[in-house]
């Protein structure tokens, strides 16, 4: 939960009554939560609080996580084979990298860009999973020049998404799966680091293009907000 320091900072002036009010929970109740003892706030709850703390989407999946509880406004996960057909028509009218995510960060659909510059990843017999690959992958150490960096940003943006899938068994198994294939990973989930999955500059070491660097844009499906549209545009700055 939040501590009481986080509280006063993102609003300042809010005494805790005023908190109290806003959310529909007892000024003891709000005072426990700040000091973090084991209270059991219910679903609801924990989501006026999110309302009257102002929360980013990532904090307020990342609340949820910590209280062990799961958003009633998150959105449903039933499990999809396929991407859906918006984003499978995006990427394929495409000639940049571009991929799709599933809400465990398989890769469900990429075009043929994305396949050529994700070495390793994507392709015939190749793990799909972005995670996997980016933390237990040599093919990822030698593709991302600032490998480290890069798979512990990747992990922040996937734990915000974890909190929405959080009493999912494949969810679990998953993470559970990573910590005993990368120390790295242990590390990073330890830190409980967590970001909104966001665009910006990305650079890479291609095997047979060399130094890559590309901006990067990420995009929410309005029918399934639980999958990601990933592209990759050729960046207008000095190549590395």
């Amino acid at each position: 939960m939040p501590s009481a320091q986080t509280l006063r900072r993102r609003t300042p002036g809010l005494r805790r009554e005023d908190l109290a009010a806003r959310a529909g929970i007892g000024v003891t109740w709000c005072a426990w939560i700040e000091q973090g003892r084991d209270v059991r706030a219910s679903p609801e709850a924990l989501a006026r609080l999110a309302v009257a703390l102002s929360l980013t989407p990532a904090e307020r999946s990342y609340m949820f996580e910590l209280a062990g509880r799961r958003d009633p406004d998150a959105p449903p996960s039933e499990p999809m084979s396929e991407a859906p057909p918006s984003v499978r028509a995006v990427i394929d009218a495409l000639e940049l990298p571009a991929y799709a995510l599933d809400g465990l960060w398989n890769a469900c659909c990429w075009n043929k860009a994305a396949e050529n510059l994700f070495a390793g990843w994507l392709g015939d017999g190749q793990q799909k999973n972005l995670l996997r690959f980016a933390f237990t992958a040599p093919s990822a150490r030698a593709l991302l020049p600032d490998w480290e960096d890069r798979a512990l940003r990747l992990l922040a943006e996937f734990r915000a998404d974890y909190g929405r899938l959080l009493n999912d068994a494949a969810m679990a198994a998953f993470v559970d799966k990573l910590k005993r294939e990368s120390d790295l990973f242990v590390r990073g989930w330890a830190s409980q680091s967590v970001i909104v999955r966001t665009g910006g500059s990305r650079t890479f070491l291609h095997p047979i293009d060399g130094p890559l660097v590309f901006d990067q844009h990420t995009y929410i499906p309005a029918e399934r907000p639980d999958y990601k549209l990933v592209m990759l545009f050729p960046s207008t700055e000095q190549q590395p």
